[in-house]
């Protein structure tokens, strides 16, 4: 089946199973294309909650889905690939943190979005790339234990200082932590007048040599209204997609080849079609983990 052909089928069960289709930034092109929502992940959970439709097809990796089904109970969660997993969410599993929560007795434990429903579930409350500093800003404790992404972590402690940030150490985006000072070099060079924007989950020698640190969607919006017009982007590949086609005139050039997400690319247009047509590969969440990690990222929420 070609392309255009799984695309008006798409659509079609679409219709048929009032479904929604989600797609994170850095979904490939075609499935960004197919989508009803383009965005960060928690972005994604929280239009869905609002929506009506009954079923949530979610184009990301598990932990995403999983706060879909966190916010929306109710509906049917699908992850068209089931094989994508996230390995910065899995460095760290809900034993793991009780034994570390057992080291800082009076620390809160934050934990960043890309966390499985069982350690959210045991968090005191979560975090997302655009919002960890006014959430970690929030909390009445001087020490905080954060999980699971060191360099968030230690990007944190740069903007927080009157807190002891403590990091899950070895904790970190392996797409990201492929960056090399070589790389930055090489597109600083290449691309002289350029602007480098960055994500704070690469390491800080990166984030030290960049312009502008923010989470995807924030990258996305400093290019849209910067007066600049060429920019190196240091995120994942998939984010040039939406970058290209916000702004025709600009150019984009990736800091490094290898920022690219396996993880990431494993959802296809076939897999989403057959994840409809099936209804396959549906996230499920225990009711009492859920309400446990609901609370985590509800009290997120009330973050102003």
């Amino acid at each position: 089946m070609d392309n255009n052909i799984l695309v008006n089928e798409i659509n079609r069960l679409k219709k048929e199973k009032n479904a929604c289709i989600l797609a994170h930034n850095y979904q490939v092109p075609e499935v960004q294309d197919i989508a009803d929502i383009v965005g960060d992940s928690f972005t994604l959970s929280r239009a869905a909650a609002k929506m009506d439709n009954e079923v949530i097809v979610f184009c990301g990796v598990k932990f995403m889905a999983e706060s879909a089904k966190i916010l929306s109970p109710n509906k049917r969660v699908l992850l068209p690939s089931k094989y994508a997993g996230c390995p910065l969410a899995e460095c760290i599993d809900k034993d793991e943190l009780i034994m570390e929560k057992q080291k800082y007795p009076d620390a809160a434990v934050v934990c960043y979005i890309n966390s499985s429903t069982e350690v959210k579930a045991i968090s005191d409350i979560c975090c997302t790339s655009s919002n960890a500093v006014k959430v970690i800003e929030s909390i009445n404790k001087n020490k905080i234990l954060f999980v699971p992404d060191e360099n968030l972590a230690s990007f944190i402690a740069e903007k927080v200082t009157d807190k002891e940030i403590i990091p899950w150490e070895g904790g970190h985006c392996i797409t990201h932590a492929r960056i090399t000072i070589g790389d930055v070099k090489k597109a600083k060079s290449d691309h002289p007048k350029a602007e480098m924007l960055v994500h704070p989950e690469v390491s800080k020698v990166i984030r030290d040599n960049a312009d502008f640190v923010g989470s995807t969607s924030q990258i996305i919006n400093y290019a849209k209204n910067s007066q600049n017009s060429e920019f190196i982007i240091g995120t994942e590949m998939g984010v040039l997609h939406k970058m290209k086609n916000d702004n025709p005139k600009k150019k984009f050039h990736l800091l490094s080849s290898k920022l690219v997400c396996q993880n990431m690319k494993m959802t296809t247009l076939k897999e989403v079609h057959s994840s409809l047509l099936n209804t396959e590969h549906e996230i499920f969440v225990p009711e009492e983990i859920r309400l446990k990690a609901l609370n985590s990222l509800e009290k997120m929420l009330e973050i102003r």
